[in-house]
């Protein structure tokens, strides 16, 4: 059965996992509430005991709708709020100093320019001072110098049209030295070059709705998945983007994330307003079609769990429905410690921890 977290008692959309100092298996949750503080909960995940451990930093900033963890430094984390009653939506680098319990997560250094629209995306790679943010209608680079206490920005795009266009998410992709990110407005995914802030290529009408969500496959470097309002999850080949390679239709509400697993790019992840997290395997389009060998002795302590090699490839199905959440389930993401372990969060603030069926951890292992 699940680990589940008790209700964070305030609204929460913004989730995000973390590298720990030691074993654990941490991510980061923020909190939406007009009533209470707006918090950061850092979540440790003791997976050999079946403990979870929560500390707390305030975030006095405002109401957190994205989160980001810096991937070279682990004391550092982004947030994207809601400043104030205004609803003007900035973001901010925050740091924390030593074990962070019960703590105020301070600002180190501010992204200024136009009120922010939904996210922010570090780079993947790298020492952690460049960031992606996206500002209404413009794609912003930030160089996050250390000695500053504000960010440089070091170059921008914009959107072009007639109407008021506005980003909904963006990606950064871990491929091409980093050079590449990936944003939708309404139903369009745009890609673009880092180096020069063109637009390498456009996907109009994507989804049949508002695009909610994208992530680059980790180990096939054209690939790219989304999601939106249609209930649709559609996986694109950048280098013909006049057909999805695949769609799913599993979920009956807007579909709000999707996730590739980072080590078996086969699990795809989804969170949606239905309530559900889906997990799929989506073999027939992933690196690894027919699975990958490991030595004997790295399963030597669970030769009763091995299945028996299949002569037939596996085809690409629903592994799993979690019907866990009451509410509409915001953000899913895997653990950066562990390929196995996955966690959702809902509106509700329920964070619910799960793993992938031990059958089709050790089919895919073998």
């Amino acid at each position: 059965p699940p680990d589940d977290l008790p209700s964070l008692l305030a609204g929460a959309r913004a989730l995000t996992p973390q590298t720990a100092e030691t074993d654990a298996i941490r991510f980061l949750v923020g909190t939406q509430s007009l009533k209470y503080d707006n918090q950061i909960h850092i979540i440790d995940f003791d997976d050999e005991n079946n403990i979870i451990n929560k500390n707390v930093l305030l975030h006095q900033a405002g109401e957190i709708w994205h989160i980001s963890a810096s991937p070279a430094d682990k004391g550092v984390l982004a947030t994207c709020y809601n400043k104030g009653e205004s609803r003007e939506r900035r973001a901010a680098r925050a740091r924390w100093h030593g074990r962070p319990c019960s703590g105020t997560a301070s600002p180190a250094s501010l992204f200024t320019g136009p009120p922010l629209s939904c996210s922010v995306a570090w780079e993947p790679t790298g020492d952690g001072r460049r960031v992606i943010s996206l500002a209404d209608s413009h794609v912003l680079l930030w160089d996050l110098q250390e000695s500053s206490s504000q960010a440089v920005l070091a170059s921008s795009a914009s959107l072009e049209g007639k109407g008021q266009l506005k980003f909904t998410s963006g990606r950064w992709s871990p491929h091409h030295t980093c050079t590449q990110v990936a944003t939708a407005n309404d139903t369009t995914i745009r890609g673009w070059d880092t180096r020069s802030m063109s637009q390498t290529y456009c996907i109009e009408n994507a989804h049949g709705q508002l695009v909610r969500d994208l992530d680059f496959n980790p180990n096939k470097q054209y690939y790219l998945a989304s999601c939106g309002d249609d209930c649709k999850v559609k996986f694109w080949d950048t280098r013909n983007v006049t057909e999805p390679v695949k769609s799913l239709e599993e979920h009956s509400h807007w579909v709000w994330n999707v996730r590739y697993n980072h080590s078996h790019d086969q699990l795809v992840l989804t969170g949606s307003s239905d309530s559900r997290v889906i997990l799929s395997n989506m073999v027939s389009i992933s690196s690894e079609p027919f699975g990958h060998l490991v030595d004997d002795e790295d399963l030597s302590d669970q030769e009763e769990c091995r299945p028996e090699k299949s002569q037939e490839p596996p085809q690409d199905s629903v592994i799993a429905t979690y019907d866990e959440h009451e509410d509409s389930v915001y953000a899913v993401d895997w653990s950066s410690a562990d390929p196995w372990l996955f966690a959702s969060l809902s509106y509700d603030g329920r964070l619910v921890i799960n793993r992938v069926p031990r059958a089709l951890k050790y089919h895919i292992l073998l």
